[in-house]
């Protein structure tokens, strides 16, 4: 017996959404963030064991890949707090028009991204 229906048939019409495009980086971004603030807090305990760990740590975050993860981050986090205000606010009952959903995932998004320009260029004492 041969079944011609479709597995999922909501996969062919589906139609992403600014919504749901922060929804699931939302989620993302809150496990990077778990696993990070993990190995910030290792990083930390580190420094208990001496000058020579804490050396090792310092030399990586001053490499590219070390500078593009801590960007990274500084991204993960900030989006992570944007987002969990939006969501707050849609706790609250507000923001659930379809208009306001795409407007508050744009400010989401940008916004997640101006941040983490301006804690860089604060980082480096340009403002």
């Amino acid at each position: 017996m041969e079944n011609n229906n479709p597995l999922s048939p909501h996969i062919q019409i589906y139609r992403w959404h600014i919504s749901s495009l922060v929804s699931i980086s939302h989620r993302i971004t809150g496990i990077l963030n778990i696993v990070a603030i993990t190995v910030i807090c290792f990083w930390i305990a580190s420094l208990l064991l001496g000058e020579n760990s804490y050396e090792l740590t310092n030399i990586f975050l001053k490499s590219i890949f070390g500078k593009f993860i801590i960007i990274g981050l500084t991204w993960s986090f900030s989006f992570q707090i944007l987002s969990e205000i939006r969501h707050l606010i849609m706790d609250l009952g507000y923001g659930f028009e379809l208009r306001t959903t795409k407007i508050t995932g744009l400010i989401v998004i940008i916004g997640s991204f101006i941040m983490t320009v301006f804690i860089y260029l604060m980082g480096k004492q340009f403002i």
